[in-house]
């Protein structure tokens, strides 16, 4: 905006200087005293117009330079805090891996841990069956110990009483 209009105002300014030299000719040649003041003041008139514009354009300039040094302020600002906040962000993330990272690693040792229970449970398990086994069979060989034990308790009481029997026969 400042260098269009420092434009517009040097076109201004030089189609001013060549008015300026037109209509000087002009009242030097032809243009009778009372129009040739009327120039004048025109002439002066224009060129307080042109001052005012000159000013304004300048105070504009002013303004906008002092505008854009603002935002460029604001953007820096702006910037610096992104800057600050992705520094902030990526080493929240690093913390955030390196945790994933250890929990990662204790999910794979809790996991190997469970698979070498799984086996000694499996392992258990056949020595429980084989125990099982073992005292099914035990049990069974028992029972047949207490049979046999019964069915010697019988003929030894069957004995007892035969015996008993011929004792008393044998000594008449």
């Amino acid at each position: 905006q400042l260098l269009e209009a420092k434009a517009s105002l040097s076109l201004a300014q030089t189609q001013h200087a060549l008015q300026l030299q037109q209509a000087k000719a002009q009242i030097n040649n032809m243009v009778p005293k009372k129009q040739f003041e009327q120039l004048q003041n025109t002439l002066r008139e224009e060129q307080c117009k042109t001052q005012q514009l000159q000013e304004s354009l300048q105070q504009q300039a002013e303004q906008a330079c002092r505008q854009l040094v603002r935002t460029q302020e604001e953007h820096e600002h702006l910037l610096q805090a992104a800057v600050e906040q992705a520094e902030g962000l990526g080493h929240s993330l690093r913390n955030a891996e390196a945790v994933l990272a250890e929990k990662a690693a204790q999910l794979r040792d809790a996991q190997a841990q469970l698979s070498r229970n799984k086996l000694l449970i499996e392992e258990l398990r056949g020595e429980n069956r084989r125990f099982a086994m073992a005292l099914q069979a035990a049990e069974l060989k028992q029972k047949s110990m207490e049979e046999k034990n019964q069915l010697l308790e019988e003929q030894a009481s069957a004995l007892k009483q035969l015996i008993g029997k011929i004792t008393p026969a044998s000594l008449s």
